[in-house]
Parts: structure tokens; C-alpha cells; sequence
């Protein structure tokens, strides 16, 4: 007793000092926990936030707000994006590779900084956060270094990311896109809803217009304006392309016009044109063709067997997309020079290939170049025509008319016959012809032509397992014939392509050999010139180069070698510089040297300054320009200023979209006639007829993808406006079952087939299904107390006892089922898993689904199961 005396004195005695000393410890502890948060922290917060990216999509990824600035996870961001990288230590750094492998980077919070490219960017400690799970970095440099424009609205806690880089995730997305839109060309793509053309009297939904004006010295100056209008007339495409120019030197403008019908499901005439048509002569044709064509030829074709490499030029660095029969299936980029190959799909009938130019900052060029394969094949036992009857805009106002048939005798062999007539003073003027074209092996192409008193050719193509491609030519013209405007009497030629890459390096080499015979202009003698041309493209590091020699003997005489080299150089992400130099090798001198610089401002502004010194004539130019993209059209003004004086040039272009349905009408920078739209309005289906009745609501939310549009979403009333189309080609639209925030609404067929009507907009309704949810749970009745069970069927049956549903319930035996339209149904297990089992079951149970805008729930349905054995 009088211990526990003594130790309660003696704690009271020093309790003060205990309590001082606790005190000071708490003190201490929270100074030291404010010390650590301090380093990291700042009293930042963490929250979750929704990031856009444009053509990739949107993900929900945490992030730190401080003073109204957002940070974003580093690897979070750079996963999505599909950027190279991995976390080193404790989340001390994290360090990869920027788009290429040429490109490393190092994110280092130790020391506060950034390397990029060998370009350090110090930071401070505020600018970079470390928690426990990320690694944090403030907007502002993500930019700054990567060219990542992130803006960031506190508002709605999101953040919408732009660049004009070619990321990664958006290269794997446009691949996949490339692989669907050449299994549409192979036909294998299938579709929930097919919708079918519809007939319009007459509407006029598209214009495009432009005006070009030039001064230049002595005082001349020319104004150049067009004008074009889309439309439907009697079902039919209807086109218009008006021209005025007040220069008189340069004549009258043609002017085009053309209706076109068609109906790919009529097996005797498939298109019908009347107008300006088009057609590919033998004659040498220097005006259009006014009259009419017929053809069951289809708009679309279902199968593609093989490749052919295709190359062209265009500008240095620009991109450019290849369409296959108007379905985009490939895009490159074209190298120092304007350089640039394809691998073009070849498909049963006639291929026809389109290109379309983008420049290195977003610009578009509207100028589309058609291109057709050597290679006509057939499938089997398939049959086309293509007529064509008209008077050449010429002086003589010449007849024509052309009627070609092609054949598919087998799977790798066509045949082709027809006849040509020209009125005009020619000879011949009846032209007879075969031709053929043969698939002698899977890389093994043949074709050939003979043309009645005209012309011979033969094609052989070649490709080697290495990739190795050999082109083999042959042309002979009748000497006494004039139809075709050549002097030449045979021509050849032979080419041979590589493409080779390695982990760091890609590039492409050709060697073309031309030699061509002709008449010489006074003695008429047979005369023969050699031209020889190699060509190397290469990327190395960001660096596009190319080479091109080539050399021209005349009667087997060197008359010249000639060496271009060419190199394109990126500049800060916005700048694009592009040193070119020619050198003759007889002259042993520098013929020409030419160097532009291009650079993006304001985002959709691009300036460019270029420079050539002819050095061998002693004459240079120079030239500035600025380019601007307006929402409602391009606008562009230069200078040039040469030895031979001086010219200015303004020029402006956009189109007016229309559409007398919704009363919608916008403006756009780029060229909509002959190119068609779609307008999707998505609503609730309450009655779930399909059909949208005058008291369904729309339904806001939606979300959808297709091939090659420019989609325009109206805030006001959610309706989504998709406009540059390709006319005639089949698209399939993808919906998002996902795009509601209620699960109750659902789209059940989210994939729709349409064919593009040219300048026209479609309007598709989508129904949005009002589902319900049926819960419950499937216990086991051992007799001393109820355990849920797994893994069992329960059927759901409509009132006329037609299975509509059936959902499987999980480990502890709840089960759930959505899906399900107003009306009155029952649920009972399925009995042929009951009597595997040697069970039995409760009763079937009822229940009714009520029409509710919400959707509606029906749960706690429960069965009870027995034992056979045990029930006896």
C-alpha cells in the first residue's frame, strides 16, 4: 500500500513534465510529417480528371491542382499515348524514347529537370510532384518540351490534349482503320443495319468557290473566280464548275457539268453520265468529251488479291493518303523531294487510285490525282461494259465514241476487246482492240495490248520474296498512225525497286532505264535516246533525304549527268527547312541552289520563304508567302521577285454546306462537291417500334466513329453532322453501346452500313433501346441452411413463352440479367441442366417490366434447389 503510495506521488509530481515532454514529441512529429509533405507536396490535391485527346479518345486518369494549374501523371499519359517508357528507383525519374527511338528523354524529379534530345529544361521544385503511386508534372512543359498542348478547364475537371506530331497511339489507330477499310475491299466486313439509297427529286446542298488574283509587273493582272455547285436532280449526281477569268489572252474557260446515275443492283446498267464525261482513249485528246456514258461496272468492289508499288511526287515532307476505289487504305509521308511510294491494293475490275496531299502542319491540298494500275483483272465468269458516246470540245468538234468489254475467263486470266472512233482528221479513224491481263504466279503480273494500225504494248511485273519488284515495258506505235500526238516508234522501259530499313534506318532505291525511237524532225531517220535515272530515299534520325541521278544518251552519246540532292530538316516541331542543290557533271558546276524555309504560326497560320540561284544563267528568285486556314475557307498572299521582275498573288477557297432538312448550314474550308455527309440523331425508343414517334425525346450522349469524316457536334441539340464523304463508297458506322451515362439505355445494333450519296446529307435516326434489370439469386437447399450456387442457367420467357434471355449466375448465386423491354415475363431454371444436375427446382417465377424513360429494375427473385436423393 504504501508503494503504490509512493508511485502515485511521484507520477503526480512529474505529471507536468510529462505532459511537456509529450507535447514537445507531437510537435516534433507534426513539424517533421509537415517538413516531408512540404517537399513533395505543397499542399497540392489530388483528383481525378477526364483527358481528351483528339482522334484517340478520352480516358479518366488522376491529376494535382494547384492555384488553378493541373499536373499530369507522366506515365499515365505517356501510356496512353503509346510513348516508351519505364519508372527508375522510387519514382525518382522516369526516361524513354520520345516517337522514335532517336528521340530519348529522362524526366528527372532528383535533380529538377528535363532532358530531351540532348536539351536540358531546368525545373524548380514546384514544377514536378512525387506521391506514393506517380510522378506528376505541370501542364506547361508538356508542351513546352513534347509539343503536347494540353489545356486544362477547371470548370469540368478535364483536359483536352492536341499536337500535331504523328503519336504513336494514332498511328496503331489508323493502321487498324487500314485493316478494316481493306477488308471492306476484300468484303468481309458485316453490318447489324443496312440502310439503302433513297430517291430525291431535286436539292442543292453543296458550293464550293475561289478567286485567284495575280498583278505583276508591266502592269498586268488577271482575276481568276469558280464557282461549283452539288446537287441531286431526279435521283441522279448533279455537278456544276463554273469558271471566269477576265484575262482575254487565255480564252474562254471550259466550263464542266455532269448528272450521274447510280444503281449498283441493276445488272444491265450500273451508272449512266451525261454531261462532261470522262473515259480513257486511245486518242490523244486535248479538250473533254460532252455526251453520255453507260457501264454496269459498280460503284464498289468485294475482293483484293495482290499488291503493286506505286510511286509519285508531290511536295517535300507532306503527307499523303492513298484511296483504293474512294476506301482510304494507306498513307506515307514523301521524303526531301516530294518522294514517295505505296503499296496499292489490286482489286477485281478497274482500280481506280486517288491521292490526296497534307502538308507537315495540318494543311490540306484539295488537288486529288487519279491513277490507274496496268492490271484490269475479272473475277470469274464476271462481265463489264463501258461505253462511251460524245463531241470533243475542240475545233473540229470532233465525234467520238468507245465501247470496251472485259472478261474474267478464270481466276488469273481477263480478256478485252473494243473499238474506238474519232471523227476528227486522223488515221485511223476506226481503232479496233485486244487486250489481257494475266497473273501468271502469285507474284508473277502480265499484261498485254494490241490496237489495230496504232499501237502494241506488253507489261510484266515482278516481285521477288526480298521484296525486290522488276517492271519490264514495251511500246510499239504504227509509224503511219496520228491519233496518238507522239514521234516516237517504240519505247522501253525497265524498273527496278527496293525498299530496306533497318533498327534506325529506312529508305528506298529505283533504277529506271527509258529508251525511246523516234522520227528526227528534218531527216525523219530513226533516232534513239537512253535515259538512265537512280533514285535513293532514306529517313536517319528525322532526317528525310533523297538522291536522284540520272543520265540521257543521245544516239549513244552521253548528252548529260545530272546529280539532285535534297534534305529536309525539322526545326523546333514548327519549323521545316529544306536545302537542295543540283550539280552537272559536264559543266563540273553547281547548277542550281534552292533552299525554303516553312514555318507554322497562330496554329493555323504557315509561313514560307524560299530561294533559287541559277548559277549557270546567272538568275535567282526569291519568294514570301503566308498561308492561313479560316474555319469557312484558305487564304494564302506572296510575293515573288525574280531577275525578270516582280508578281504579287492573293487567292482565297472554301465551300457552303446546306442542308433543307434540318435548315443546317455551315461553312467549311475544304472542297464538299460530289462529296456527301451523314446527320445522326440519336433518340428514345419508348415504345421500342424502331421508329421515332413525335413524344420520343433525343437522347444525349452519343458516341460513334467512321472512316475519313470531319464530325461536327451541335451542342444545342446533341445532333452529330459528319460532311466529306466519299460519294458512292460503302462506310460502316460504328456506335458506342457505351456512350450513355444510364446503363438502361442501350443501342442494341450499333453497326450500320450506308452508301455515301454524293451532295447529300443523310439523316439516320438511331434508336436507343429503354432496357430493364432483372436481379436475383439461386440458393442450395441442404436442409440446414441456404448456400448460394454458381454456374446455373436461368431462362428469362416473354408472355407468349418465347425465350428472349438467359444469364448465368456467379459464385455466391446472384445473378442479373439487361436487356429487357416493358412487358411481362418468367424466369425459371433451365430444366435440362437441372436433370444433369438431379435436381429440382422452385416454381417459375412472373414479373413485369413497366415503360420507364429511366429503365426499370426488378430484383430479389429467388430459387431454391434440391437434391433429388436428399428430397426423397
Amino acid at each position: 500500500m504504501k508503494r503504490a503510495t509512493a508511485h502515485i506521488k511521484f507520477i503526480s509530481s512529474n505529471l507536468n513534465g510529462i505532459c511537456r515532454l509529450a507535447a514537445a514529441f507531437i510537435l516534433a512529429t507534426f513539424f517533421l510529417q509537415a517538413s516531408a509533405f512540404n517537399e513533395d507536396d505543397y499542399g497540392y490535391e489530388e483528383v481525378s480528371i477526364m483527358l481528351t485527346v483528339a482522334r484517340i479518345g478520352s480516358i479518366e486518369i488522376p491529376a494535382i491542382i494547384y492555384n488553378e494549374e493541373v499536373y499530369l501523371p507522366v506515365k499515365d499519359l505517356f501510356d496512353f499515348l503509346r510513348i516508351k517508357n519505364s519508372v527508375k528507383g522510387n519514382l525518382d525519374s522516369i526516361q524513354g524514347f520520345f516517337i522514335n527511338q532517336d528521340a530519348p528523354f529522362l524526366i528527372d524529379k532528383v535533380n529538377n529537370r528535363i532532358i530531351h534530345n540532348g536539351k536540358v529544361t531546368q525545373l524548380n521544385s514546384l514544377d514536378i510532384v512525387r506521391t506514393e503511386t506517380n510522378l506528376y508534372l505541370k501542364s506547361a512543359y508538356f508542351k513546352h518540351v513534347f509539343d503536347l498542348d494540353c489545356v486544362f478547364n477547371f470548370r469540368s475537371l478535364s483536359v483536352t490534349l492536341t499536337t500535331k506530331l504523328d503519336l504513336p497511339a494514332i498511328r496503331e489507330l489508323q493502321q487498324e482503320q487500314m485493316r478494316k477499310n481493306i477488308s471492306h475491299l476484300k468484303g468481309e466486313k458485316k453490318a447489324d443495319t443496312t440502310i439503302s439509297k433513297m430517291f430525291t427529286l431535286f436539292n442543292i446542298s453543296m458550293a464550293d468557290w475561289g478567286i485567284t488574283a495575280t498583278q505583276e509587273t508591266m502592269n498586268r493582272s488577271n482575276v481568276k473566280l469558280n464557282l461549283g455547285l452539288g446537287g441531286i436532280i431526279v435521283g441522279g449526281e448533279a455537278s456544276a464548275l463554273l469558271n471566269f477569268n477576265n484575262n482575254p489572252l487565255q480564252g474562254k474557260q471550259q466550263q464542266f457539268y455532269r448528272w450521274r446515275y447510280v444503281n449498283n443492283h441493276n445488272n444491265l446498267i450500273k451508272q449512266v453520265t451525261a454531261g462532261k464525261v470522262f473515259t480513257q482513249s486511245l486518242s490523244s485528246l486535248n479538250a473533254p468529251i460532252t455526251g453520255i456514258q453507260l457501264t454496269n461496272t459498280a460503284t464498289t468492289y468485294r475482293k483484293s488479291f495482290g499488291t503493286y508499288t506505286l510511286s509519285h511526287k508531290t511536295e517535300p515532307g507532306w503527307t499523303v493518303e492513298l484511296y483504293v476505289n474512294s476506301v482510304l487504305v494507306n498513307y506515307t509521308r514523301a521524303d526531301a523531294s516530294g518522294f514517295f511510294t505505296f503499296e496499292v491494293p489490286i482489286v477485281y475490275g478497274s482500280s481506280s487510285v486517288k491521292l490526296r496531299y497534307y502538308s507537315p502542319y495540318g494543311e490540306e491540298k484539295v488537288t486529288e490525282q487519279v491513277m490507274n494500275i496496268p492490271f484490269n483483272f475479272m473475277a470469274l465468269h464476271q462481265f463489264e461494259y463501258n461505253f462511251t458516246a460524245g463531241l470533243v470540245s475542240d475545233e473540229n468538234k470532233s465525234r467520238f465514241s468507245q465501247l470496251n468489254l472485259n472478261y474474267g475467263l478464270s481466276r488469273h486470266i481477263t480478256l478485252g476487246a473494243g473499238i474506238e472512233y474519232l471523227s476528227s482528221p486522223a488515221k485511223p479513224q476506226f481503232m479496233p482492240f485486244i487486250n489481257t491481263s494475266v497473273r501468271l504466279s502469285t507474284n508473277l503480273l502480265a499484261s498485254a495490248e494490241h490496237t489495230v494500225n496504232v499501237r502494241s504494248k506488253a507489261t510484266l511485273n515482278y516481285r521477288l520474296p526480298s521484296n525486290l519488284q522488276v517492271d519490264i515495258g514495251y511500246t510499239r506505235f504504227d509509224k503511219d498512225q496520228n491519233v496518238i500526238m507522239t514521234n516516237n516508234l517504240e519505247e522501253k522501259r525497265a524498273t527496278l525497286s527496293f525498299p530496306f530499313h533497318t533498327r534506325n534506318y529506312a529508305g528506298f532505291t529505283r533504277f529506271v532505264l527509258n529508251q525511246v525511237i523516234y522520227h528526227g524532225a528534218k531527216d525523219m531517220e530513226r533516232r534513239k535516246r537512253t535515259s538512265a535515272e537512280l533514285l535513293l530515299s532514306s529517313v536517319y534520325k528525322g532526317i528525310s533525304s533523297n538522291l536522284t541521278s540520272s543520265a540521257i544518251f543521245n544516239s549513244s552519246q552521253l548528252s548529260e549527268i545530272i546529280s539532285n540532292l535534297s534534305s529536309t530538316f525539322r526545326i523546333d516541331g514548327k519549323t521545316r527547312f529544306t536545302p537542295q542543290v543540283q550539280y552537272e557533271f559536264r559543266k563540273k558546276n553547281f547548277s542550281t541552289v534552292k533552299g525554303e524555309l516553312e514555318r507554322s504560326l497562330f496554329s493555323r497560320g504557315f509561313l514560307n520563304l524560299t530561294y533559287e540561284k541559277d548559277m549557270i544563267n546567272n538568275l535567282f528568285a526569291a519568294s514570301i508567302g503566308f498561308r492561313y486556314n479560316f474555319s469557312f475557307g484558305q487564304t494564302s498572299a506572296s510575293k515573288r521577285h525574280s531577275t525578270n521582275g516582280s508578281s504579287y498573288m492573293q487567292s482565297a477557297r472554301g465551300s457552303i454546306i446546306y442542308d433543307h432538312k434540318t435548315g443546317y448550314i455551315n461553312t467549311s474550308n475544304q472542297s464538299n462537291v460530289g462529296r456527301g455527309g451523314l446527320i445522326l440523331v440519336a433518340f428514345l425508343d419508348i415504345n421500342n417500334n424502331g421508329k421515332r414517334d413525335k413524344n420520343e425525346p433525343k437522347a444525349e450522349g452519343l458516341r460513334m466513329a467512321v472512316t475519313g469524316n470531319r464530325t461536327q457536334k451541335n451542342g444545342n441539340d446533341t445532333t452529330i453532322r459528319i460532311s466529306g464523304l466519299e460519294a458512292y463508297n460503302n462506310y460502316i458506322i460504328e456506335l458506342d453501346k457505351n456512350s450513355f451515362d444510364n446503363i438502361a439505355w442501350q443501342i442494341k445494333k450499333p453497326t450500320i452500313s450506308i452508301i455515301i450519296e454524293p451532295n447529300y446529307f443523310r439523316l439516320i435516326e438511331v434508336p436507343v433501346s429503354i432496357v430493364a434489370e432483372v436481379s436475383g439469386t439461386v440458393y442450395m437447399d441442404n436442409r440446414i441452411e441456404l448456400v448460394g450456387i454458381g454456374r446455373i442457367i436461368i431462362n428469362i420467357y416473354d408472355e407468349n413463352l418465347k425465350l428472349v434471355a438467359k444469364t448465368l449466375s456467379e459464385g455466391d448465386g446472384y445473378f442479373s440479367y439487361v436487356g429487357l423491354s416493358a412487358g411481362t415475363y418468367t424466369a425459371r431454371i433451365d430444366e435440362a441442366q437441372l436433370s444433369k444436375l438431379q435436381m429440382s427446382s422452385s416454381p417459375a417465377l412472373s414479373f413485369t417490366i413497366h415503360q420507364n424513360k429511366e429503365g426499370d429494375i426488378r430484383e430479389g427473385l429467388e430459387f431454391r434447389l434440391n437434391n433429388m436423393e436428399v428430397k426423397k
